[in-house]
């Protein structure tokens, strides 16, 4: 028998194996009903010959609010109050969005020796199922649980089969009456909690009731692969830059046996034409765990996080064959990359270090909640707003335990764009008991056993765990926000499911640990005096820390009602300040004086134009203030948030239509890998080094600017820049010639800029500097830079765009790029600037890349600065 196995497995390791075909996913064709309406059973309906053509289309992967809305059944909930025309679950009672989904698909029987599954990703809440008359799941549940069927046996001869699912909403809804989570009874049931109401979201009415991730049909053979495991192990410190030696890699998988008899055949793998292979016996109505053998990569490409080094990603085929059968009974493909976690405690800031491949990386990250409130999820949406965290500077996304599991798309692009992720589970401090709060229901004491069912949670968390523990980005696992989940979950979590499922990440209990920080907490999350970041000493690793951010008026437009685009504070010298009723549902939160000292704006356009100026201020100072005390005060810092699920008016860093304002472009500046930065407050330079490798060349250049564009320079010096690294290399105050302090005393702009020794621009910092008052109203009293401005298309959906400012004009002062298309003049989205909000000094040029999915039409360049009119460039 081995040597028939030994010579059949040689033979077919020649073969080129399918790795895709074998499932294909049911998004497309689906019918919904409100189920109340229905007066048949699941086993009736589920017959093909069941009359659904006045049944609506579903939208599927969807929920049944993003159905309605497609069949104009609702009003859009992302605009103005419109959200309020909604009927909200805890008022009408289940039944209302209680909703039968069917879907006719062509499926063939199987063949003697085949299986066929039914894969469900996720439905929210409760559930049954039926195909062909045939009921295959009786009121399964949980929204965080993958199900999979056997549906062999029920699939129709004729290949004509109907798949009915009734979905129940999670129960008790919960009162969304303005507390965070509501009442926060929602939090009883293992589903996402902010659906109930937050500070940032108004509540999502069907509380994301429906089939939100895919469903899927996938053919086997007898025995089916399932949650194939990788581990590398990349020993010793390393660099990226530097030949590698050799990594290890650690495979495993699930080997699934649903037949009356035991069979045999070989569990083999393939990466870069090296193969391992294994002979495994698999008993009769089993699943047995196989560990192969581990093979050693040779000059493994390394994956690191973004500014630390390349995202390398591999492709690992698998398949098992079984020895009377010349093709795989299963296979298929997993990308993986080559990297290894660990941390540290850092004993001078008593706060978590992470490190990646032996090397510590300082955290930049910005907090996530769901990408969409209707659980509106795809590739692409994923793809763009990761990338749009990648092109902030930031190395991480913490998953926040109010929302989901973000979906495998999302992990995959966060591989690619090198963001690690702190997933979170689905626990917080708000609902789950943290601390007293009038706006629940129910006292701390109770909370703090929710959800219900934890062996629901339990499980739920086992199958999450399996489902991205492939993904290099995932680099840690947390309990909850800001509460421990129940002791025996915790347990479950900490000492079994992390250990024998993964084993290879920090786990925190909660995002307040002492492990992460130690008497840690978070915040604040309104605007600050910029010199708040720079000299007031943060907690060591602050999860969360906020401001405001809105977009500009274009972006509003997309939000807000005509008669309501006004100004939206109200101001009175006796009483808080009172905001319009959209902008106040919206969550709107004030910029406060930040706004007037650009000079009192004339209408909403003027608002959000200075808005734009304190947006980029603002996330510049907290990336810069933080990144100047790495190791001394800080390990990490995550912002709170870079990204909204709806049209929320605060922490945008581009609105819910992926149009970017100058807080992303703010955030990118200050969080640069290589940056010199200016403390406004200290006079001093600060340079930051936050590679792994050392730049001895660099020459530092600081100039003075006056409105006019006249410059004087005060430093001139060579500044080399060890790695992993931020201190202040200059201080006017001690250091500097009186001439040179004169000068920065009377200037209104400095720039800082470091070059390399060809004398390029590798980092370069603009910045305006407030008078006695703290204001910036000298601004208005700039004059026209006349920019010469021009742009060409350099390949299919990329753009290069080159701003020249005449040597006798004044500074070119924070410029807004947009592609355009030329009949509507309607912003293209998504669109990724190599830099925006830009500003050009007298006699100096900018390039900035455009990149975005070609269109139809050919766009237009739109450009406005401080002092550049709004205007319109033909791409060339």
């Amino acid at each position: 028998m081995f040597n028939k196995l030994f010579i059949l497995a040689v033979l077919i390791s020649m073969i080129t194996y399918p790795v895709s075909g074998h499932e294909h996913e049911l998004n497309s064709g689906w019918k919904c009903y409100q189920a109340s309406k229905v007066n048949s059973k699941g086993e009736e309906i589920s017959l093909p010959s069941f009359p659904i053509a006045s049944w609506m289309p579903a939208v599927v992967p969807g929920t049944v609010l993003t159905s309605l809305l497609k069949n104009k059944q609702i009003p859009d909930p992302y605009f103005g109050l419109n959200n309020e025309k909604i009927p909200d679950l805890n008022n009408t009672g289940p039944a209302y969005y209680t909703y039968w989904f069917v879907n006719d698909f062509k499926e063939a029987e199987a063949a003697p020796d085949e299986q066929v599954w039914l894969n469900c990703r996720g439905i929210n809440y409760s559930f049954e199922i039926y195909l062909n008359g045939n009921k295959i799941s009786s009121l399964d549940k949980g929204m965080f649980l993958r199900h999979t069927y056997n549906i062999t046996k029920y699939l129709a001869k004729d290949g004509n089969n109907r798949l009915a699912v009734i979905v129940y909403p999670p129960s008790p809804a919960g009162n969304a009456n303005g507390g965070q989570g509501g009442d926060g009874m929602i939090a009883h049931s293992v589903t996402n909690q902010y659906v109930a109401g937050w500070d940032w979201i108004q509540p999502v009415h069907d509380r994301n009731t429906g089939i939100w991730d895919n469903i899927s049909i996938q053919r086997t053979g007898l025995i089916k692969i399932n949650n194939p495991h990788i581990v590398t192990k990349v020993p010793e410190a390393r660099n990226p830059l530097e030949h590698q030696d050799p990594a290890i890699l650690k495979v495993s998988a699930e080997l699934e046996n649903p037949t009356d008899n035991g069979l045999e055949g070989y569990l083999q793998y393939t990466v870069e034409e090296q193969e391992i292979s294994q002979i495994v016996f698999i008993p009769a109505r089993t699943t047995k765990l196989v560990k192969l053998e581990d093979l050693q990569i040779k000059s493994p490409r390394l994956w690191w996080p973004n500014g630390y080094g390349k995202q390398e990603l591999y492709k690992l085929k698998y398949r098992f064959i079984i020895d009377r059968h010349p093709i795989p009974s299963d296979s298929g493909e997993i990308t993986f990359g080559i990297r290894e976690l660990s941390s540290a405690l850092n004993t001078k800031t008593l706060s978590r270090e992470i490190y990646v491949n032996g090397r510590k990386i300082f955290i930049k990250g910005g907090n996530w909640t769901p990408s969409d409130a209707m659980l509106q999820l795809s590739k692409e949406r994923y793809d763009a707003q990761v990338r749009f965290h990648k092109e902030m500077n930031l190395n991480l996304i913490r998953v926040w335990g109010g929302g989901i599991t973000e979906r495998p798309e999302f992990y995959e692009a966060c591989d690619k764009y090198g963001l690690l992720v702190f997933q979170e589970f689905w626990i917080s401090g708000d609902c789950n008991g943290a601390w007293n709060d009038p706006m629940k229901l129910e006292d701390t004491s109770v909370r703090r056993k929710y959800p219900d069912d934890h062996q629901l949670f339990i499980a739920s968390a086992a199958d999450q765990i399996r489902m991205l523990r492939n993904h290099p980005s995932l680099a840690i696992w947390c309990g909850g926000n800001e509460i421990k989940p129940p002791k025996d979950i915790l347990t479950a979590l900490r000492d079994s499911l992390l250990p024998s499922l993964d084993g290879t990440r920090y786990f925190f209990p909660y995002s307040n640990d002492d492990s992460m920080s130690y008497q840690s907490g978070d915040g604040p999350y309104v605007i600050q005096d910029p010199k708040y970041f720079w000299e007031h000493k943060s907690f060591p690793f602050n999860s969360e820390i906020g401001s405001v951010g809105i977009g500009d008026y274009e972006s509003l437009e997309r939000v807000i009602p005509k008669e309501h685009l006004v100004i939206p504070e109200h101001f009175s010298k006796t009483e808080k300040p009172k905001f319009d009723t959209v902008w106040n549902y919206h969550k709107y939160i004030s910029y406060g004086k930040y706004i007037d000292a650009y000079g009192k704006p004339k209408n909403l356009q003027d608002f959000a134009k200075r808005a734009q100026l304190v947006n980029y201020e603002q996330y510049r100072s907290m990336m810069e203030g933080f990144t100047s005390h790495m190791w001394d005060w800080y390990t990490g810092f995550i912002v709170w948030k870079t990204q909204n699920p709806w049209t929320a008016l605060l922490g945008e860093m581009y609105d819910h239509y992926l149009d970017p304002n100058a807080c992303l472009y703010g955030i990118s500046e200050g969080a640069k890998p290589v940056h010199a930065m200016f403390d406004r407050w200290d006079s001093s330079i600060v340079l930051a080094n936050n590679t792994l490798n050392p730049i001895p060349n660099v020459t530092l250049l600081v100039r003075t600017y006056d409105i006019s564009g006249k410059s004087s320079i005060i430093v001139a010096a060579h500044a080399p820049l060890a790695t992993s690294t931020a201190y202040r290399y200059v201080s006017v105050r001690n250091e500097l010639k009186d001439i040179e302090k004169q000068s920065l005393q009377k200037a209104d702009f400095v720039s800082v800029q470091l070059l390399d020794w060809h004398e390029d621009v590798i980092d370069e910092n603009l910045y305006c500097l407030p008078d006695t008052n703290g204001n910036y109203t000298r601004l208005q009293q700039m004059h026209k830079a006349n920019l010469k401005i021009s742009a060409k298309l350099v390949s299919d959906g990329k753009i290069e765009v080159r701003l020249d400012d005449p040597k006798d004009n004044p500074i070119a002062y924070f410029n807004r790029l947009s592609l355009v298309d030329p009949k509507t003049k309607k912003r293209i989205l998504p669109v990724f600037y190599s830099d925006n909000y830009v500003s050009v000094l007298p006699g100096a040029s900018k390039s900035v890349t455009l990149e975005y999915s070609p269109q139809k039409i050919q766009p237009m360049l739109c450009i406005e600065g401080w002092n550049v009119p709004k205007q319109y460039i033909p791409i060339h």
